[in-house]
């Protein structure tokens, strides 16, 4: 089998707002194609523009070569030879970053095509004994004018996700931070009281996360709330400080009563030593698309194994990424749970209509999907609803 051809669809929803922290509101969706019919699909969290000119662009030496044109005639099963070929041939350009996001989706669609060509699902070409199940948590994004209204949209969001069979959720409490979009700028002692609002609504057998996008300046700061949470019981407190601050986290690692969570932008096996080993996390978040694809992601996974840390993929996108997320959860034992937004709680249009078949909570688990490849299948309508120059 040989690759003939690497699509780049650039999609956006028709309501963009720029002034929010969200990127469900775009995507890059790679299509790979092959002279045996079997056609790959990837996706990954990056400007979609961007992804699209890593890839389509031609090279100029054989140090900053084109992802797309080093491809083309190859084999497409040999997943591992090919992340490889493409690292090296762009390391000048590449090597972290937006170049590394691209390869992510070509690479998701390359284990897409490996799966189908097998007829088998993925997982089962990633590792022995994957599970069939797995307990994924809602991501909820509040709303609201004032910060009661923000609190009670909270509330009312994990009660819902509740009442939808999930056991798990994690809160966005953003109330102030480079990343704050809610308009609002309130101190610390409310994202505390936010956050015992919705322990006190779902009770003590509901598991509860915090996500405050990169708020806090510093340690200092950060212990500062996340002492006073220690009756809460947090599964983790998701990216507390800038994501550079490794010393930081090393600090919040070893004295806050809460895990730490870290790495939704990270970009290969490298950065994620450096969480690891020097910033001490936890659970490291490798986001399947951003940090290389399929491919590198299990090496991720590997990496948190030997140093006894779990995973919890990153995935805000698609039900692409979604996918590719579960078969990667499916062979990762130490991976509790997957980030997991259906349609009845998003108002992403590219979540709720890219992918024809979403997958479904049963007893607080999802099933992998036991289809060849990814087992998805694109609306195609939506693809071109929603498709850009």
């Amino acid at each position: 089998m040989k690759i003939t051809d690497i699509e780049c669809r650039v999609l956006l929803v028709p309501d963009l707002r720029q002034d929010i922290t969200s990127s469900a509101q775009d995507d890059i969706v790679v299509l790979v194609h092959t002279d045996e019919g079997i056609t790959g699909i990837g996706e990954s969290d990056v400007n979609p523009w961007m992804a699209r000119a890593c890839i389509e662009a031609p090279g100029t030496h054989t140090m900053g070569l084109g992802l797309k044109e080093m491809l083309i005639g190859e084999n497409p099963v040999d997943t591992e030879r090919l992340w490889e070929k493409l690292y090296v041939g762009s390391c000048m350009n590449g090597r972290r970053g937006a170049v590394i996001h691209a390869m992510g989706a070509i690479d998701m669609a390359l284990w897409d095509i490996r799966g189908k060509a097998a007829g088998v699902p993925c997982y089962q070409l990633m590792g022995e004994s994957p599970r069939t199940a797995i307990q994924p948590y809602a991501s909820l994004q509040p709303n609201g004018e004032s910060y009661e209204e923000y609190k009670a949209s909270l509330v009312e969001w994990v009660l819902r996700a509740k009442e939808l069979g999930f056991h798990a959720a994690k809160l966005e409490v953003t109330l102030s931070g480079p990343y704050n979009h809610s308009g609002l700028d309130e101190p610390d002692e409310k994202v505390t009281e936010t956050v015992a609002a919705c322990r006190a609504a779902v009770g003590g057998d509901f598991t509860l996360m915090v996500d405050v996008q990169y708020a806090w300046p510093d340690a200092d700061t950060a212990l500062r709330t996340l002492r006073d949470w220690e009756e809460l019981d947090i599964y983790f407190i998701e990216t507390p400080l800038p994501v550079d601050d490794l010393e930081g986290m090393a600090r919040l690692a070893a004295e806050s009563p809460v895990d730490t969570a870290a790495g939704e932008w990270l970009s290969t096996r490298h950065e994620f030593a450096d969480l690891l080993d020097r910033g001490g996390v936890h659970v490291a978040q490798p986001d399947v698309g951003r940090v290389g694809g399929i491919t590198e992601a299990l090496r991720v996974c590997d990496m948190a194994a030997e140093r006894g840390r779990r995973i919890v993929p990153h995935c805000w996108k698609t039900g692409i990424g979604i996918a590719a997320s579960a078969h990667l959860a499916a062979v990762t034992p130490h991976c509790p749970f997957i980030e997991f937004l259906p349609a009845e709680l998003t108002d992403s249009q590219l979540r709720q209509h890219l992918v024809q078949e979403d997958l479904q909570i049963v007893d607080g688990e999802v099933r992998v999907p036991d289809q060849p490849g990814l087992g998805i299948e694109l609306d195609m309508d939506a693809l071109r609803r929603f498709e850009q120059d």
